[in-house]
């Protein structure tokens, strides 16, 4: 009995849908706005989530950074600012921990350059805007670096000042034309000759489907780049461990030497900052809370509109059809029976909408994931159900009132009504 009267619900408001379809796509396109929104936003934040998580795990499990300053989520105080940098000897420190099974401390020098600026050179074929880097030759064995073709430098080129570099996916592909191979090539870099031993794979890019900077960069041997730009003193230290379980251990290691190397008093803070991976993912989940902020507040809205919407329909409902409520009345239906009925009519208007809005959520984030600029946006079953499962909530709130009117409604009454 009560499937089949929540049958009949659904056939009217279907029916009520096709009599007035003008009436009724007003009335539900605030919910169609509002799961649309929902979709969309929520489709750009898991898409670019999951490219932030690969991009993080690409940098590896097993990394701690170091700096003399914190530079990811924060701005920096005065003090932070003058803080003593770190050195090569801290470098060479660290790669005695126990658990420590790579050390690498980088140099970077990047530039503002303006037009006719060049950052390398090779027979008429120009970069600009090519970053910098000087390693050591453990770098290939802390970053996870793949080398397309050739290889990276090795400590003795190193410590000769050797001059050869590596040269980023980009970079190679702007220098070397039409398939020429890199390898043995001498390249020119601001005054000088420098021969290119490795070309790097390309890297992942965290956000939307543009370059990585990071692919047009030049890396030197750290003993060669300090003579190319000795007035870079702020030195990055990577240090990769054996063991992801070992990572509070390392990360208690790595404080304490630093803290007696650069003479920190006990009751003192560190003066200088440790970051891993999951910094990234931290300062991203910080940013797309305040992305959630935004969806939750656009899609309220329209999901109220549209709420509001479906009430005044249902209240007209309601008015339009007294004397066929006081038909059924007469016939025996009882409050619960009308109460029913309309408000399984209030709830289907609502799926309706909520199906509309995850029909056009789902083409819209189809569109943004192709455009040529487009964002990593993945659809997200969740949030489908979610969107769904509220514009049919909104159908429940809003039709109560508009049902409980009609199920009060008095048969004698409703049988006069012209």
């Amino acid at each position: 009995m009560a499937q089949g009267q929540t049958r009949e619900s659904i056939k009217m408001a279907l029916d009520t849908l096709r009599n007035n379809k003008l009436r009724s796509g007003l009335t539900i396109l605030g919910i169609v706005i509002g799961v649309t929104t929902v979709i969309v936003i929520s489709s750009v934040i898991n898409g670019l989530n999951n490219r932030v998580s690969d991009f993080a795990d690409s940098l590896g499990s097993n990394v701690f950074w170091v700096f003399h300053m914190p530079v990811i989520g924060v701005r920096p105080t005065t003090e932070q600012l003058t803080r003593k940098k770190l050195t090569m000897d801290d470098v060479y420190a660290l790669r005695t921990l126990p658990h420590v099974v790579a050390v690498d401390g980088g140099h970077r020098y990047t530039k503002q350059f303006g037009v006719g600026d060049v950052s390398a050179k090779y027979e008429g074929h120009k970069v600009a805007g090519a970053i910098l880097d000087g390693d050591t030759a453990q770098v290939s064995d802390v970053s996870n670096f793949t080398m397309q073709a050739g290889r990276m430098f090795t400590d003795e080129e190193d410590q000769s000042h050797a001059a050869v570099c590596v040269l980023g996916h980009d970079t190679a592909e702007l220098l070397f034309v039409n398939g020429e191979d890199p390898i043995g090539k001498e390249i020119n870099v601001e005054t000088g000759l420098y021969t290119v031993i490795g070309v790097l794979d390309k890297q992942k890019q965290p956000f939307g489907s543009g370059k990585n900077p990071n692919d047009n960069e030049i890396i030197f041997p750290m003993g060669t780049f300090h003579s190319l730009h000795p007035e870079v003193l702020d030195l990055w230290v990577s240090v990769k461990y054996d063991d992801p379980k070992n990572k509070a251990l390392v990360e208690d290691e790595i404080r304490e030497m630093l803290r007696i190397r650069r003479r920190v008093k006990i009751a003192a803070d560190d003066n200088f900052e440790i970051f891993g991976p999951d910094s990234l993912t931290k300062l991203w989940g910080n940013i797309t809370g305040g992305l959630f902020g935004f969806m939750v507040a656009v899609s309220s809205v329209g999901l109220m509109v549209g709420g509001v919407g479906v009430m005044n329909i249902m209240l007209v409902s309601v008015t339009e059809r007294t004397r066929e409520i006081g038909v059924r009345k007469a016939l025996g239906a009882t409050k619960h029976t009308i109460l029913t009925q309309f408000t399984t009519e209030a709830i289907t208007l609502c799926a309706v909408g909520g199906v509309v809005g995850v029909l056009v959520g789902a083409v819209l984030t189809w569109i943004v994931y192709y455009l040529p600029v487009g964002l990593p946006a993945t659809l997200s079953t969740l949030w489908v159900l979610i969107g769904f499962g509220v514009s049919c909530a909104i159908g429940l709130i809003f039709g109560i009132y508009p049902a409980w009117k009609a199920a009060n409604l008095d048969p004698i009454e409703a049988l006069r009504y012209e």
